[in-house]
This record gives C-alpha cells, structure tokens and sequence, in this order.
C-alpha cells in the first residue's frame, strides 16, 4: 500500500485499490452470469418455450468469454477506477442486450439494473458514478420502447409469473447489494486499521529521531559536569575526617559516574553501528547474560536470574537497550510495590528480576517478570502509539523505544498479567535459524 505524508497528513492509494479491486468485480459479474444462465437455459425454456433461445444463449456466453479474459489477466489495462467504470459499463450493456430479447420493461429483471448502479455509486467518484446512473435511465428508456416481446404459454398466469419475477428480482438484488458492499467495508477497515498502524509507527519513528538527536547533544553537553562530579567526588575521599560508610558511598557514586561516561561515550559508538539487518548473529543467552551484567553495574543491589537456553538472533544496540529497558522497568515495578507493601512483606515482594528464555515456532522469546502493581492495557497501548503521552512515573518513552527496537527486528513486544501478581514482559525476536 503506497503512502505519501505532505503537511504531516498521510495520504494513500489502498483505500480506492480495496474499491475497486478486479476480482471483487469479477466476483459481482459471475453472480450476473448465474443470473443470466439461469433464465436463459432454465426459466424461458420453460414458461416460453417458443421463444428463441440463442440471442439470449449469446449474451450470456459473451458475458463468460469477458468473465474468462478478465480471470486469464488479459485485459491488464483495466484497473483503478477508470477500469472498475468500464467493467460496470460492460455488465450494464450486457443487460441490456439480455433485456431487449426477453421483454425489455416488462422483464421483472430489469430491477438488475440497480445493483450495478448501487455498487457504481459506492466505489467510483461522484462523477462516474452519475455517469454510470445516467447509462442505466438510458438502457431503461431504449428498453421501455424498443425489445422483443414474450408471450407466455398461459396468459391467464401472466401476472401471477411477473409478480413473482419482481420478488425474486427484488429478492437477488438486495442479496447482491448487501454481499458485495459488506465485504468491500470489511476490507476497507482492515486496510484502514492498518493504514492507523502506519501512522503511529510513522510518528513513533520521527520521535525516535527526535530523541537520537537529543542524546547527541545530551552526550556532549553532559561530559563536562560530570567529570567536575567525579573530581569532587575523588577530592571527598582524600579527606581523613569522613567515616569509612561514607567512603564507600563516594566509591559508589564514583563508580556510578563512570558508568554515566561510559554510556555516553558508547553513544556515538552505537550511533554508528550498523543496522540490525547488517548485523551478525548472536548466541541469545550470552547476549542477555551481557545485557543484564551492564544493567546490574548500574542498579547493583538488585539481582537478575536468568534462565534457559535459546538459539541466536541478530540483535544490534537498540534491541539490547529494549531488553535493558524492560529489566529496569521491572526492578521499578518491585520497587514500588516494596514501598506500598510495607516492611513486613518487602522481603517478599522484593524479589530478583526473573529473565527466562525459550525458543517455539521460529521464534526467540525472552520473558522479565516482576512482581510489581501490573501496567493497564491503556498505559501500554499509549507508550506504543503516543510516545509524546510519556507518564510521569516513567515506562512511557522507555517502552516506546522498547516497541520500535523489537519491531524494526521483525519481532513484538507483548504483556500479560503474571500468575500471583505482576506483570511479564515477553519480547519475541525471529530466531536466525528461522531468518535463514
């Protein structure tokens, strides 16, 4: 589906392809050919048996042999919407030649006419959908005064048949109407649901752009404060008067500036490191082994169990940075629940970060789970299609970067509530077995 983006508004040609799809057409012109044949073949042999059945036997297979150049790809040319206006135009010619032999107005299938023009009207533009209608009040006029009449074997049951050919017109026309355009919305919503996906991946993408050039110039402007931060820090602990508890968290806010340089030298590495499509594989349990070794330098006094084997992947920075994410979101969530339980069941609720990995179907799937309050199905929806919306509790950029990282790997980022309270966050990458 090709979409262009001018003035921040997304414009596609999907939408009118889905209108006037060749093969829905085709669809609607076999159901006119089963009409056809069933009168011609069935319905006048039978009731007139003296009319003549080859104009109307030639008709129909006219209609087949279009029907069967359409289906062979003959007539490639007849696409879009200029297309879709010549089909319908062809099937009501075909009408009416069909109509002028068997009665023309007085043939309770002229009602026929309708569909065509309904189903004209609801995928074509205003202009040729008029025109479409302006055809079929010419084909009904040219009927009312020119075509061949029919006289039934029984006159006396003359308008007892024309009722009921009016009803089970009426009857095949409403059956056609509903059927063809109930499938061409249903069809019409999916292409626009997806089209919406697009769209917030689109933006989702373009903030992601946003944020790259904000950690650049983050990165250079941070470097200076926070070497003055470990000088001071390292000019604290040559003092003799400092007790030995202070000390030692001078050492660890020295360590964690160091880790604070690191990170952001690592940005202007990462920056240029190639895509994940470029990139090599990887044995998964090492990688995460490395991701959560990184993320325990940082949040030391938390534990991360990981267990499980799984298969390789290729996995570039933003992937590791999306499984960083979900671990630090899932010590945040312990976290807060330590604080709302109280003491007496912290030591319970404040358990290791549990990372498990399997590997079904092809796939690579990676497991953190927490034993926090859980995330709302709203709360996640708006991180994945409205990253401007971050919360001020956090877990809003960080999943949306979570969202686009795994994605653009070809994978998705699931949750669901975990048995006992908390929540697992499942990120399922294509396995490089299954790529190649």
């Amino acid at each position: 589906m090709r979409m262009e983006v001018e003035g921040g508004r997304v414009e596609t040609s999907g939408l009118s392809a889905v209108r006037t799809n060749r093969a829905r057409l085709l669809q609607l012109r076999w159901v006119s050919l089963a009409a056809m044949a069933a009168m011609s073949f069935v319905v006048f042999p039978w009731l007139v048996p003296a009319q003549p059945l080859a104009p109307l036997a030639g008709v129909t297979f006219a209609l087949l042999a279009v029907n069967l150049a359409l289906l062979a790809d003959v007539a490639r040319w007849l696409v879009g919407r200029w297309g879709a206006f010549l089909q319908l135009t062809v099937d009501l010619v075909a009408w009416g030649a069909f109509l002028y032999f068997t009665g023309g107005v007085a043939n309770p299938a002229i009602s026929l006419l309708l569909p065509v023009v309904a189903i004209g009207a609801s995928i074509l533009p205003a202009t040729q959908g008029w025109a479409l209608a302006v055809l079929a009040v010419g084909v009904y006029s040219f009927l009312w005064r020119f075509h061949e009449p029919v006289r039934l074997t029984d006159s006396g049951l003359a308008m007892q048949w024309h009722l009921a050919g009016m009803w089970i017109s009426f009857v095949f026309a409403a059956v056609t109407v509903v059927w063809f355009i109930a499938r061409l919305n249903a069809e019409l919503a999916r292409r626009e649901a997806e089209l919406a996906e697009a769209n917030a991946a689109r933006a989702r993408d373009a903030y992601v752009v946003g944020l790259g050039k904000l950690a650049a110039g983050a990165a250079h402007r941070l470097g200076t404060p926070l070497g003055t931060m470990r000088i001071l820090a390292g000019e604290l602990a040559r003092r003799t008067d400092l007790d030995a508890e202070v000390r030692d968290d001078l050492e660890l806010v020295r360590e964690q500036v160091d880790h604070c340089r690191d990170i952001l030298n690592s940005l202007t590495r990462e920056a240029g490191q190639q895509r994940a499509e470029g990139g090599g594989a990887v044995e998964v349990r090492v990688w995460v082994d490395q991701v959560a070794a990184r993320w325990r330098q940082l949040r030391p006094g938390v534990a991360v169990q990981v267990q499980g084997e799984g298969g390789s992947i290729v996995a570039d920075a933003s992937l590791g940075e999306a499984l960083h994410n979900l671990i630090d979101n899932a010590a945040n969530a312990n976290q807060h629940m330590c604080a709302t339980a109280g003491a007496v069941v912290a030591a319970d609720v404040a358990g290791a970060i549990e990372v498990s990995i399997t590997v079904s179907a092809g796939l690579v799937c990676i497991e953190v789970a927490d034993r926090g309050p859980g995330l709302s199905a709203a709360r996640i929806d708006a991180a994945r299609r409205a990253p401007l919306g971050a919360h001020a509790q956090g877990m809003g950029v960080g999943l949306m970067l979570a969202h686009a990282a795994v994605e653009h790997h070809g994978g998705r980022l699931e949750f669901r509530p975990r048995p006992g309270g908390g929540t697992i966050a499942r990120l399922m990458i294509p396995s490089q077995a299954a790529v190649q």
